[in-house]
């Protein structure tokens, strides 16, 4: 393929509703074709309570139709600084959690090994476990959008579930808990030790009430200086958002960012050495609106601009 065809699909000569359905209309392609791979993930084996999120890389999909070329704030077009394609979804066993965790890792190390940066689309938080498996080289930095800090140990007495995939990731040695930044956390907690993993392991943990206060530029310059120069993953979960902006969750917590500030955070990485990052926990049969999954394909975008303008394309443009 062409450079030329590294591009989305021109709305003015096919209608966003016709066309195949991918990641902001880009072509498919193979990992070895691309800069950055935009990969699906329909899984939420993970799940302890409202599922749905296997169903977010379809209707993601189908919102990011909606995305254009150019960034209105920073005058940027990704498509044109390095090539990104839709690779497709990972095939996910439904009924076999630790055979998906496997299906996950070895998809991501294809991608490593291609020379392509994830940007994945859960599916449930679980999933950045696995690709953080295969991306990390080294202890990573992590900047984490979320209302939870996910780094529980057990629910059920299973190890493995969306609420334990940082904890599991520190253990393995994926991540660096002092190159870790969660901000957004909130909402009532079962046990007044849930959040003692991460503080004793040195996690910068920034509730809504210090961002709300702080604001979002302070926040930002702070999660930068967290994580530093080195490599760094990112992570948004949907649920970061307030509910009235992002209703279609698993697990909704009022109190929230709103959408202005969620896009003001992600803008603030650009130039971060950011290795890979994921947006999850879109349930879109939470949401029939659709606006969940279309705040979802947008702050996508918002990440494959911020990837774009610090990566250097393996492919001559």
């Amino acid at each position: 393929m062409s450079d030329t065809e590294f591009q989305p699909l021109d709305s003015g000569k096919v209608p966003r509703f016709a066309g195949l359905s991918t990641f902001m209309r880009l072509p498919m392609a193979r990992p070895d074709q691309v800069d950055i791979a935009l990969v699906g993930i329909p899984f939420d084996g993970g799940t302890t309570n409202r599922s749905g999120a296997r169903h977010g890389p379809r209707e993601i999909r189908n919102q990011s139709s909606l995305v254009r070329r150019v960034h209105h704030v920073t005058g940027l077009s990704p498509f044109d600084q390095l090539r990104a394609g839709d690779c497709g979804d990972v095939p996910v066993s439904p009924l076999d959690l630790h055979d998906a965790l496997d299906t996950i890792t070895e998809f991501f190390t294809k991608v490593r090994d291609a020379g392509a940066r994830p940007l994945a689309v859960g599916g449930d938080h679980l999933i950045s476990l696995p690709i953080l498996r295969a991306v990390a080289n080294e202890p990573l930095g992590l900047v984490h959008f979320d209302a939870h800090s996910d780094t529980y140990d057990e629910f059920f007495g299973n190890r493995y579930n969306h609420g334990t995939p940082f904890r599991r990731a520190v253990e393995e040695g994926l991540l660096d808990p002092k190159r870790m930044v969660q901000i957004g956390i909130r909402g009532s907690i079962s046990d007044a030790g849930n959040y003692d993993f991460a503080t004793q392991a040195a996690v910068r943990i920034i509730f809504i009430e210090e961002l709300m206060a702080r604001g979002v530029e302070a926040v930002i310059a702070e999660a930068r200086s967290v994580v530093g120069a080195a490599p760094v993953y990112v992570s948004f979960d949907i649920d970061a958002l307030d509910p009235s902006f992002a209703p279609g969750t698993g697990t909704p917590e009022i109190g929230g960012i709103t959408t202005r500030e969620a896009q003001a955070m992600v803008r603030g990485l650009a130039g971060l050495d950011i290795i890979g990052a994921d947006l999850v926990e879109v349930s879109p049969p939470l949401d029939p609106s659709g606006v969940t999954a279309l705040t979802g394909a947008t702050l996508l975008f918002e990440l494959l601009c911020v990837m774009a303008s610090a990566s250097k394309p393996k492919h001559a443009r």
